[in-house]
This record gives structure tokens, C-alpha cells and sequence, in this order.
């Protein structure tokens, strides 16, 4: 691919220009085809407004500029006259503004008269030159006939008006006063605005109690440089991203490992990029999630899966076109926990936290603020948010998705206006238990949701995991009973999730070191690995039904293809070298053969997979 020559002409002719032209041709009286076409495509023409002097209409100017040069003492007598009877030469001599007038905003009759006195006076003082300067002819383009300007608003009433007879057609048009209103009101709030802007202090003095003196502090308006050059500066860190990690670029699309002919079945994860964050280094990866419509585009959750260190969290988007830097960065008050971007507007990420709050982020807009979150008001959860998936829009095409969390409840959050509208999709309840609480009371304990998963081609079916280790089947369109209940782990069910080729397959991962491989209709596992130690996370892969990636506490990312080999996986690599440190969660990216990785120390890390860990099944 990279010695390949792609060779393009470019031709100056029209493409919108119509072929096979078929015309009658009188001369030979027979219909010929049309082989000259034209080609040529104006896009913009504009008519002067100058006049050539030696033109007609330039010597009439010239001639009528230079009669009234000759007779100022007429023009001392135009002030009163014009005002009853404007004549020709009167109208001919307005026809040339001047720039004090069309200052004056088309010039009143006194003004003007004042004007011409004065003219008047200097040429009785001064001698009259020999030969008449020529004078500039009229500029057409701000031509204005006084004879047409009103000097006078109508006024709107019929009633009010004192000599209604020169304005009777005006006070009739009410959409006339309708526009002229409504200019005035806009006129009337810039004004108040430049006000506003000149009332601010610039300079404040200030005496400083030691010397005595007075010192000036300069307010300057704040004005960020940066978001001025920020397209510009963003394409040349990209630019100087790609020459730094070049190789690694290369790698990413063109090296495929040759040595995987004499491995046999297994295969080997290459590790390309490296994302972290200075301020991000303190918390661990909580929830991986790559943008649906651009590729290279994932977001990052941070937070803590500890208790005792809770604090605030980020959350982060990378893109593969720059891994030094994030292109998005949020802060949130509490950890966050689980993220997910909307399949058809990926511009909206939802957001679960660790003190039950859920938020919607548009990336759209340049605030650091959710544009939608929920409040104790609104039904936020009251234990930590394990995961958030977008669903389809509902009856009346608003957006929404549903959160799980240890307080046994599953919510449908729905975007209506601005804020967020909760509705109980189910409540979860421990196994047949009741505590034994104070003076005989039975306490009834609620259940704890971990993860859940809705259903690739059925709407209404989705999947919950629960921290004491069971899978429950459920609906949306039941709300007190569950469809099935599998009895899968010893643990805590981390992950659960449908296949997304097959629609009765599904996987499950635990901290009980174990990942299962389920068909719904079964109550009994189809496979079952042990990983040797507590596994994090697993995900399918996009491109083939029987591959799939999970990541232990150990620091090892481990690929499976059921396809090749049921017993054990293909690879198993260390991805983390760190000691005391721990992968969290696994990715696939929807388009190119890589994963991501992430771990509690905030590094996610990008592996490609060798051509025996991505062969599709025929």
C-alpha cells in the first residue's frame, strides 16, 4: 500500500454540464448529437456603478456640476424656497451629497442653509478663480434624492396626527411601525450594551498602607489566546504526534507478525500506544467505552473500587491520532464508575458515579458541566452506579438509558427538556432472606445489581448480575418477577454480556477466578475456564462470534477463540509489569484488530492482535 501511485488528472471541465445533447440541425435537416458544449460556469458577476466621462450621462454632470459652480449668489435664496417649491436646480444641487450631510443622516433645511451661506460668504470674499475646477461627479452608489426622504414621522393615530393630508397613507400601514420598532428596540439594546461595557472599571487605584503611595492595578478583560488558535494548535500537536510516533503508527497499520506461521494455533498481542494523564495517576481505569461513529475515539472513566479512598473522579477521551494528550477532559466530584456513549448520537455519553448520581455529557458544547443529572429529587441511586447502557428512543423520540446499582434497583433515566425523569424498571431482592431486625421486626434484604446487558435483537429482554453471584433473566415488561434465575458464580458477577452474533449465547466473568460461557435456554453452563485468579472484565470481539478477551488482577490479558481451541486461550500476555498492579478492564475496537487496556494506576494500554487471534470463521 505504501508504494502504490494514485494518479489523478484534473480538467477544467463543467461535471454538471449535460452529455448527449441531442439537437435538430435544419442544415442537414436531421437530428445531430451536440459534441461542443459549453464549459464555462459563472459564479459571481456584479455591475459597476462608475460612468465614463467622455459618456453622455457624465457630460450632463459635468455640466450641471459646473452651472451651479458658477452661481452661488442663486443658492442663498434655495433655503426658503426649496422648502415650498423645490425646483429643478434645486433638486439637481441635492442630488450630490456631501459627506457632511450623509452624516447628518440626509440633512435638514436649516442646516443646509447655514452651509450654503457660508460658501456663499467665502466667494464674495475670495476672488473668483479664472477657470472653474471640475468638479466629482456623483457617486451612484450613495445617490439619495432629498425629494423622496420624509422629514417628518407619520404619526399612528389618524386622530393624533396635525396635518394628516402629506401622511394619510402611513398611519395605515401597521407593519410598517411593526419593523420600525423593532429596529428601534435593537438599536436601543446595542446601546446599552456598549454602556454596560464602558461603565466597567479599567483602572483601579488602590493605596498601598506601607508607603503611602497610590498604586494603579489595570483590569484587562479576560480573553483566552488559546481558544483563538485552538483548531490550528490541535492539528500541529497532532502533526507533531505523528512524526514522534511514527513507527508505532506503522506498526498499528501495516505490520503483521510473520512468526505466527510457525506458532501453530497461537498468537501474540503487539503493544503499540500508552495513554496517560498526569492528573489522572492517582485513580484506577473504572469503565473503557470507544465511540460508535469515530474509531479512534474512546472515553476513559477514573475513579477508586476501594472504599476507604473515595474522592473525586475524571473522565477522559483519547483519541488513537494523539496519545500524549486527551481531547476531552471532565472532573466530577465522586468517582466515576461506568460510561456509555449513544449508538446513534455519539455525541451523548452517560455517566454513572459512585454516590448514585447518573449524568449525560454533550461534546457538543464546550462546558465542564454534564448537560443533564440527576439530583436526590429526581431518584438518584443510593449506593454506587455499576453500569449505564443507551437504549432505543422512546414513544415520543426522547433519549434514554437505564443505570444498575447496589441498591437492587434498575432505572429507565429519560431526557425530557433539561432534566433527567426516572422511572423503577425492577428491584432486585436477596435470595428468600429476611434479617432478623430489632423487637422482632423481619427486614426484607435488596438485592445488589454489579453489571447487566440488554438483549442485541430482542428489545425487551436483559441480563443482571448481582454480588452474590447469580444471573437473572428479566424484562421490561415485568417488573416483580424475574424470567429465570442462573445460579453462575461463587462471587460477584463483574461482567455479563450478550453475544453479538449469536442471540442465545452470553458470557460472565467473576472474581471467583472463573468465566462462563452461557445459552439462556440451558440452566447450565456451555463452557467454563479457570483463570487462575480473580478476573476483571471480558468482552466479545465485533468481527467473529466464537472470539472473545478477558483481563486478571495478575496483569495478564488473556484471548480466547472457541473456534480454533474450547480448552484454553490462544494468548495469554502480560500487559501490566508493575507489581501490586492490577488490569481492570478490556475493550475491543469496533473497526481495527486492537484492545485496550486499562489498569488501577490510569494507564490504558493499545495491543494489536496477530493475524491467528483475528481469523473470521468462513
Amino acid at each position: 500500500e505504501l508504494k502504490q501511485e494514485i494518479i489523478r488528472t484534473l480538467t477544467a471541465d463543467n461535471p454538471h454540464v449535460p452529455q448527449d445533447i441531442i439537437r435538430f440541425n435544419f442544415k442537414e435537416r436531421a437530428y445531430k448529437l451536440v459534441d461542443n458544449m459549453d464549459h464555462t460556469a459563472v459564479h459571481f458577476t456584479l455591475n459597476g456603478y462608475l460612468i465614463h466621462k467622455d459618456s453622455d450621462e457624465g457630460r450632463r454632470q459635468s455640466i450641471r456640476s459646473s452651472t451651479e459652480a458658477e452661481t452661488p449668489a442663486e443658492e442663498e435664496k434655495a433655503p426658503v424656497e426649496a422648502a415650498a417649491e423645490p425646483t429643478e436646480e434645486a433638486e439637481t444641487k441635492d442630488e450630490e451629497p456631501t459627506q457632511e450631510a450623509e452624516g447628518e443622516g440626509g440633512g435638514e433645511g436649516e442646516g443646509e442653509g447655514e452651509q450654503e451661506a457660508e460658501t456663499a460668504e467665502a466667494a464674495e470674499e475670495e476672488p473668483p478663480p479664472q477657470k472653474a475646477p471640475e468638479r466629482k461627479l456623483a457617486n451612484q452608489f450613495n445617490f439619495i434624492e432629498r425629494g423622496s426622504t420624509t422629514y417628518q414621522y407619520p404619526l399612528r393615530e389618524k386622530g393624533l396626527q396635525t396635518d394628516p393630508a402629506p401622511f394619510e397613507t402611513f398611519s395605515e400601514n401597521v407593519n410598517q411601525w411593526f419593523i420600525y420598532d423593532s429596529y428601534m428596540e435593537e438599536l436601543e439594546r446595542i446601546e446599552k450594551a456598549k454602556e454596560k461595557e464602558k461603565a466597567k472599571p479599567v483602572a483601579v487605584k488602590k493605596e498601598d498602607q506601607k508607603t503611602g503611595r497610590k498604586l494603579s492595578v489595570v483590569e484587562i478583560p479576560h480573553v483566552d489566546s488559546l481558544s483563538m488558535v485552538a483548531k490550528a494548535a490541535k492539528i500541529a500537536e497532532r502533526m507533531v504526534n505523528l512524526n514522534t510516533y511514527d513507527e508505532i503508527a506503522q506498526d498499528f497499520k501495516y505490520f503483521e507478525d510473520a512468526s505466527d506461521e510457525y506458532r501453530g494455533q497461537k498468537g501474540t498481542l503487539l503493544p503499540l500506544w500508552k495513554f496517560q494523564y498526569e492528573k489522572a495517576k492517582k485513580f484506577a481505569v473504572t469503565a473503557l467505552s470507544w465511540n460508535p461513529k469515530y474509531k479512534d475515539l474512546f472515553a476513559v472513566g477514573y475513579g477508586s473500587y476501594d472504599f476507604m479512598k473515595q474522592g473525586h473522579g475524571m473522565l477522559l477521551l483519547y483519541t488513537l491520532k494523539n496519545p500524549s494528550f486527551p481531547e476531552y477532559s471532565f472532573s466530577s466530584d465522586s468517582g466515576v464508575m461506568c460510561l456509555d456513549f449513544h449508538g446513534d448520537h455519539p455525541h451523548l455519553l452517560a455517566v454513572g458515579f459512585y454516590d448514585g448520581n447518573v449524568a449525560v455529557y454533550n461534546l457538543k458544547r464546550a462546558s465542564p458541566q454534564p448537560s443533564y443529572k440527576s439530583s436526590p429529587k429526581s431518584g438518584k441511586h443510593t449506593e454506587p452506579v455499576w453500569q449505564v447502557k443507551w437504549q432505543k428512543d422512546d414513544m415520543d423520540s426522547n433519549r434514554n438509558f437505564f443505570s444498575v446499582s447496589s441498591d437492587g434497583r434498575i432505572v429507565s433515566w429519560t431526557l425530557v427538556k433539561n432534566e433527567l425523569v426516572h422511572m423503577d424498571v425492577i428491584k432486585l431482592s436477596a435470595d428468600e432472606t429476611t434479617m432478623q431486625g430489632p423487637e422482632g421486626l423481619q427486614l426484607q434484604t435488596l438485592g445488589s445489581g454489579i453489571s447487566f446487558d440488554f438483549h442485541k435483537k430482542i428489545d425487551y429482554l436483559f441480563l443482571v448480575g448481582t454480588e452474590e453471584g447469580k444471573i437473572y433473566k428479566c424484562s421490561k415488561s415485568y417488573s416483580n418477577q424475574f424470567l429465570d434465575v442462573f445460579e453462575a458464580h461463587h462471587m460477584a458477577v463483574d461482567t455479563v454480556s450478550w453475544n453479538p452474533f449469536h442471540p442465545k449465547v452470553f458470557i460472565s466473568c467473576s472474581s471467583d477466578w472463573t468465566v462462563k460461557i452461557w445459552d439462556h435456554t440451558i440452566k447450565t453452563p456451555l463452557f467454563v475456564y479457570d483463570l487462575a485468579t480473580a478476573v476483571g472484565d471480558v468482552a466479545w470481539s465485533p468481527y467473529s462470534s466464537t472470539v472473545f478477551a478477558a483481563v486478571t488482577i495478575d496483569g495478564q490479558a488473556h484471548v480466547f477463540d472457541l473456534n480454533v481451541n474450547k480448552l484454553e486461550p490462544l494468548c495469554s500476555q502480560l500487559v501490566v509489569t508493575r507489581k501490586k498492579n492490577k488490569t481492570t478492564h478490556v475493550q475491543f475496537n469496533p473497526a481495527d484488530p486492537v484492545i485496550i487496556v486499562g489498569d488501577e494506576r490510569g494507564l490504558i494500554t493499545c495491543l494489536k492482535l496477530s493475524p491467528n487471534l483475528r481469523k473470521k470463521p468462513k
